[in-house]
């Protein structure tokens, strides 16, 4: 499956407001000198620590990515005279930078506090450890900097595999996953799925704040699934593992009978297990739908049924050639 790049999206910018906003009960939040500079705009997904800046070399300050002081920073401005504490903290404040976050509980002196917002930088602080508040804010701007591409398919976790249906319109991908969530599976998003890259070879999907857990059925039109069929028969976001592309039946196409040849459909640079599901009236799509999922957590953890038959099928042929054709023992007399 190809996906079209040119609807691959990824975020220019946050401003610091909504970092603020969405983080504030999470880490605990403060803001330290008011609401200055919260239109800021932060660009860069890397967050820094201005030790360095601190301490006068200014030649490589990554000024432009959101500010970490933690106790290393704090204590070596308390190690300094005022005057020279002023001047050392003032250098950061001739860079445009958008905001800075002090960890640990730190706290800066109120002279410092009104400069950074006389320059429109925001201060915020929080009770989190330099360490644990580094990692989490890093995995925040990673989400949202993130490449994400628009799909269109039904995604369903269908005994813990992330499985996403594609086809064209009206093949009745939203049908099969229906037929899923009825089955006890789980139902992500369907019609309109948003999958993001996290790190370098995750794919994650989720729906559309809109659309969440709504599905259209031709011929029925809108159903809310949460709420037929309760919390059991939703998730908000899964990993994608499998891409199963439902298509017509026909005759002419060849179609894999073994299963030894693994199909690979990329996704935002990332190589995904595809299965091409031909599909005709009376084919119970829904069961080789969970039998593909299950398929997939056999290899996950080390059985291929395909393998293992072709071993036993090398196997037979090499014995034959030794032994010749043997009789045939029936089981314990069994002639029923």
């Amino acid at each position: 499956m190809k996906v079209d790049r040119n609807k691959e999206t990824r975020k220019k910018f946050i401003t610091v407001g909504f970092l603020f906003d969405a983080n504030r009960e999470r880490f605990k939040l403060q803001s330290l000198n008011g609401d200055h500079g919260f239109e800021n705009h932060i660009k860069d997904k890397n967050i820094h620590r201005p030790g360095l800046a601190l301490a006068g070399y200014v030649d490589l300050f990554t000024y432009d990515r959101v500010q970490m002081i933690g106790n290393t920073e704090i204590n070596y401005l308390k190690s300094l005279d005022l005057q020279h504490r002023n001047t050392a903290f003032k250098t950061l404040l001739e860079f445009k930078i958008p905001c800075m976050v002090l960890t640990n509980g730190n706290v800066l002196d109120q002279e410092l506090l009104d400069a950074a917002a006389a320059k429109g930088i925001p201060i915020f602080g929080t009770p989190f450890e330099t360490t644990k508040f580094g990692y989490f804010i890093a995995d925040f701007l990673d989400d949202q900097f993130a490449p994400q591409v628009v799909i269109h398919g039904s995604f369903v976790d269908v005994y813990g595999v992330g499985v996403l249906l594609i086809g064209r319109s009206g093949i009745g991908k939203s049908e099969i996953a229906l037929d899923l969530v009825e089955r006890g599976h789980r139902l992500v998003a369907d019609d309109v799925v948003n999958v993001t890259r996290k790190g370098e070879g995750i794919l994650m999907g989720s729906g559309t704040d809109l659309v969440k857990h709504f599905m259209e059925i031709r011929g029925l039109g809108l159903i809310d699934v949460r709420s037929m069929f309760g919390i059991r028969a939703i998730r908000f976001q899964k990993r994608v593992e499998l891409v199963v592309e439902l298509e017509e039946w026909k005759p002419t196409q060849d179609y894999t009978r073994t299963g030894l040849d693994n199909e690979i459909s990329s996704i935002l640079d990332v190589d995904i297990q595809l299965v091409k599901l031909p599909i005709f009236p009376g084919k119970n799509v829904t069961v080789i739908t969970e039998v593909i999922a299950l398929t997939y957590l056999l290899k996950h953890y080390g059985y291929d049924a395909a393998k293992e038959f072709a071993k036993r099928l090398e196997g037979t042929i090499a014995d034959k050639k030794k032994k010749g054709n043997r009789a045939i023992n029936y089981f314990e007399h069994d002639f029923e």
